[in-house]
Order: C-alpha cells, then structure tokens, then sequence
C-alpha cells in the first residue's frame, strides 16, 4: 500500500536523524542523502553549540559538540526558528552521564535559555515606581502586577548554577571559593540590553505568583511563605527598578 505523505514525510525526518525504516530503504542507501543529513546535522548541532554559548565556554566545544550531536538526534529541531531549539536540552544534561560531574551544567544551560528568551521578548513599556503612588493601601493589594514580556527569572535549587553562568557569561575567573547552595536569577532587557541580576526564593515566588495573576496581597503571602522574614517593600522596589513589570494595568482584580 502507497504510504501517506505525512508517513513518508516523518519516515523522511526520523531517517535524517538516523532512524531507519523500510519506507526510506531505497533513499537512504544513496551518497546523496548521506551528504544532506549531514548537513541537516550539522545545522542542528551548530544552532544548539550558538545558543548555549556559556555551556560550551564550560565544558569546551568539542565536548558539547559530541553532546549535542547525540542530542540533535533524539529531540530533532520541531521549530523552524533554530534560535529556540533546545528547549529540553536542560533536562538531556541533568541525565546526560558525561555531566554526572558538573551537576550545575543543566542549571547553566536553563540560564542560557533564558537569556534568549528575553532577548527576544516584545517590548513593552516598564512600571515605575511612582505608578504606584496613586493607589491607596486597599489598592495595591488588589492590583495585579504582570510581568513584561522581556523579564524572566529562575530559581535553581542545589547549586550555584548563577554564579557559575554569571561569571562565565562575563568572562571573569571563578572564585576560589564558591559555596554551594541554591541561587536564583533575574533577567530583564533594557534599551535592548540583557541584564542579570540574583533574585531570591522570595522574588521567584513573587514574580509566580505574578504571572497566575495573583493579586499584589495573595503575590505577598507566597513571597512570605518562601521567606518569612520578607521585607516587602524592598521586593517591590526591588523588582520593580530592575524593569520586572509592566506599565501599570489600571484595572484591578475582583
């Protein structure tokens, strides 16, 4: 029976990527699509090495090299945008055995994700703090603070995978001496500049409660829960100067 051509064209991808069938029996043993899945390959492989360029000054090119080879052909790119492949490669590292070593390399690898997508973020115009000022305290607890577009943040549990991006990403020499704890992270672009900064258990609560449209007070309740001893107010400031939120919606959560 005559395949389909959506069957002949996922037998088609999965053999560009090694995965042979019989549908593809009479085109993969032809030179021709040798020399085109290793250019697909290597498109796949040299995307993954751009877009993680703090891995690879970590681990070396050749090592990412290899990784990303095995990696390109079990999560082939499903986006034509190859800016955004990679999106699981986080997790393909925290399992990967060579890494077994360097467990802060898929904490570094969702940084590196990150970056990009807030450098790809639409823009949209920044709160400022005297937006707030209008609001009366009964207010501001009711109001909804969303986060822009171009901010993103991530708390990475276990190890100071921050520090290691940060230091990395700026070209600086590790520490003698690094402790090993959790360390969360916030970027947020300005004037088309990426900007990082460390964020707290209490800010990446915040900043989630946040985007499930939590109102400013119930926001405060799980930034409390994650650090109890909280000064409010200083997270507001704090995450408001650094561009975290958008121009004030001046609607107010029922």
């Amino acid at each position: 029976m005559k395949p389909s051509l959506a069957s002949f064209q996922d037998a088609f991808v999965d053999a560009l990527y090694g995965i042979e069938s019989s549908l593809m029996d009479s085109l993969t043993t032809q030179p021709g699509f040798t020399v085109y899945r290793n250019t697909v390959l290597k498109g796949s492989t040299d995307a993954l090495l751009a877009n993680f360029p703090t891995v690879e000054r970590l681990v070396g090119t050749d090592w990412l090299r290899s990784a990303v080879a095995i990696y390109a052909r079990l999560s082939p790119p499903t986006d034509a945008r190859l800016l955004h492949y990679g999106t699981d490669f986080p997790r393909f590292l925290d399992e990967f055995e060579p890494a077994r070593e360097m467990p802060y390399l898929g904490g570094v690898a969702r940084l590196d994700l990150l970056w990009t997508k807030v450098h790809c973020a639409i823009d949209e115009p920044g709160l400022e703090l005297s937006d707030l000022s209008q609001f009366t305290e009964t207010e501001l607890g009711n109001l909804w603070l969303a986060p822009r577009a171009a901010a993103g943040w991530l708390w990475l549990p276990d190890c100071p995978a921050y520090t290691i991006w940060r230091v990395n990403r700026e070209q600086l020499e590790m520490p003698e001496e690094l402790e090993w704890q959790s360390e969360g992270a916030l970027l947020t672009r300005k004037a088309g500049r990426v900007h990082w900064q460390p964020a707290s258990a209490a800010d990446c609560a915040f900043l989630d409660a946040c985007t499930a449209h939590l109102p400013l007070d119930l926001a405060a309740d799980k930034a409390i829960e994650a650090e109890p001893d909280l000064n409010l107010e200083n997270l507001i400031i704090r995450l408001v100067s650094a561009d975290a939120f958008v121009s004030m919606d001046l609607g107010l959560s029922s």
